[in-house]
C-alpha cells in the first residue's frame, strides 16, 4: 500500500465563507468582531477587489476598533503606515503602486513579515511572489454604491479561528 503525502492546504482546505454587506454598517459591525478576536494579534490579512470596493474603509473601522486614534490613511503612496497600539503592532500595507522587489528588502518587509503583529496588505497581487501565504484573504466586490459581495477564504489555522 502507497501512501501519499498532502500538503498542508490538502489536509486542511481554505474554509469560504460568502456575507452581504448592504451599507458601510455592516463593514464597521464586521471589523469590529474581527478586531475582538485574539487570534488578529499576529494574522495577515489580504484585501482584494477593485478601486473604490471598501478595502481600506475595512481597515480604518478595524483599526478604530482596535483602539488607533486619529488619523487613518492609505498608504497608497508610502506603502506602509505602522500603527503601535496596546499590546499589538500593526501595519497597513497598500501594494497599489508597488513595483521594485528591491524595495522590498530596502524596507525591511521581510523582518515585518516575519515577525508579530497584524499585517493587513491591499493589491497583495502586487507583491505576491514576496508575501507570504495570507492567513485570511478578503474579496469585496462592489454591487453598488453601498453594498459590498465579500469572500471570506481562510487559508491557516489562524484564518480559520478569525472565522469562528
Amino acid at each position: 500500500m502507497r501512501t501519499v503525502d498532502l500538503t498542508a492546504a490538502e489536509r486542511h482546505p481554505p474554509i469560504v465563507e460568502t456575507l452581504d454587506w448592504a451599507s458601510e454598517e455592516d463593514t464597521r459591525a464586521f471589523a469590529q468582531r474581527l478586531a475582538e478576536h485574539p487570534a488578529l494579534a499576529n494574522a495577515f490579512i489580504e484585501l482584494h477587489g477593485d478601486l473604490g470596493a471598501g478595502k481600506t474603509t475595512l481597515v480604518r473601522h478595524l483599526l478604530r476598533a482596535l483602539g488607533v486614534q486619529g488619523r487613518i490613511k492609505s498608504p497608497t503612496y508610502a506603502v506602509v503606515e505602522p500603527y503601535e497600539l496596546a499590546g499589538l503592532n500593526a501595519w497597513h500595507f497598500d501594494f497599489y503602486r508597488f513595483s521594485d522587489p528591491r524595495e522590498w528588502e530596502d524596507a525591511g518587509f521581510r523582518d515585518i513579515f516575519a515577525g508579530a503583529g497584524l499585517k493587513i496588505a491591499e493589491w497583495p497581487e502586487k507583491a505576491a511572489a514576496l508575501l507570504p501565504p495570507a492567513d485570511l484573504a478578503i474579496h469585496i466586490e462592489t454591487l453598488d454604491d453601498a453594498s459590498r459581495k465579500v469572500r471570506l477564504v481562510a487559508q491557516t489555522a489562524i484564518g480559520r479561528e478569525l472565522l469562528q
